[in-house]
């Protein structure tokens, strides 16, 4: 039974509030950490590797500083709507949450609920290779497409100037997520873990014996950290685990590769009408 045929198309946009904070809470860290380290935010055009190790440097400290919003912004999006307490969400949650986590304060967890020391490197590891492999793929994107052209691209001509380095940022973000899709996959599991996350159960399952309902499933997981994660997830289920819900991720870039070709497409039929009349 699909999501939206009980709770709604909205389901579909759960967390997306407090992903906005976690981005807010990521760019403010790092515009911080570089105004008051010598971490350089963006590398120069020429730079060496002291500048690109500063740089990398900085990104993986910005995750750790985002890590417990990062985690309370995943229990938002994943929580069933079924169990969730509409009267008492707020924006502001995913801070008030992070917050909580950070400081080990609030209502108290399950025993199973990891430190975040347990997660610092993992996330900082994650952050740090989407960045370059994102980074790497996308200067190799723009350079074939240079290569590419028969002709001079025209900086005044919109196609040129923008649709380009757009395309290519989107191809480095497939590429980061595909190949880091695996470590996603643990820092999620470790991050809802002891957090008495109610989720629901995607594979079509409904109660029986209570009018068809659709059935939730608690996140019930016993990782002792990181590298027993990946072992546990290897042996229990296979590679196949590694990649459960890839089916979304796949979803998610084909639909922004189709909003990117469309744009494309009326912005060159704009164009052309422009210089018909």
């Amino acid at each position: 039974m699909p999501i939206d045929d009980v709770q709604g198309v909205k389901a579909l946009w759960k967390g997306m509030g407090s992903t906005f904070i976690v981005h807010g809470v990521t760019l403010g860290a790092e515009g911080i950490i570089s105004e008051f380290t010598p971490l350089p935010r963006e590398l120069p055009h020429r730079w060496g590797w002291k500048q690109l190790a500063g740089h990398l440097l900085l990104k993986g400290l910005t995750a750790v500083v985002a890590l417990p919003f990062y985690c309370a912004s995943l229990i938002e999006t994943v929580q069933s709507e079924i169990v969730r307490d509409d009267s008492s969400a707020g924006l502001l949650d995913c801070v008030r949450e992070g917050l909580t986590r950070l400081l080990g304060v609030g209502a108290p967890h399950s025993h199973r609920l990891l430190p975040l020391s347990y997660m610092l490197l993992p996330a900082a590891l994650h952050a740090v290779l989407r960045y370059a492999i994102s980074a790497s793929v996308q200067r190799v994107a723009l350079w074939l497409h240079q290569r590419g052209r028969k002709q001079r691209s025209d900086p005044a001509n919109p196609l040129d100037a923008y649709f380009p380095e757009l395309a290519a940022a989107w191809a480095g973000s497939l590429v980061a997520d595909v190949v880091l899709f695996p470590l996603e996959t643990a820092l999620h599991r470790l991050g809802l873990q002891g957090t008495r996350t109610i989720i629901d159960a995607t594979d079509g399952a409904v109660a029986a014996g209570n009018g068809g309902s659709p059935l939730v499933l608690p996140v019930n997981t016993q990782y002792d950290g990181f590298a027993d994660c990946l072992h546990a997830i290897r042996r229990k289920e296979g590679g196949a685990g590694f990649y459960r819900g890839f089916g979304a991720l796949v979803a998610q870039y084909a639909l922004h590769g189709a909003l990117l070709a469309a744009a494309r497409t009326l912005l060159r039929l704009l164009l052309l009408e422009g210089k018909a009349s």
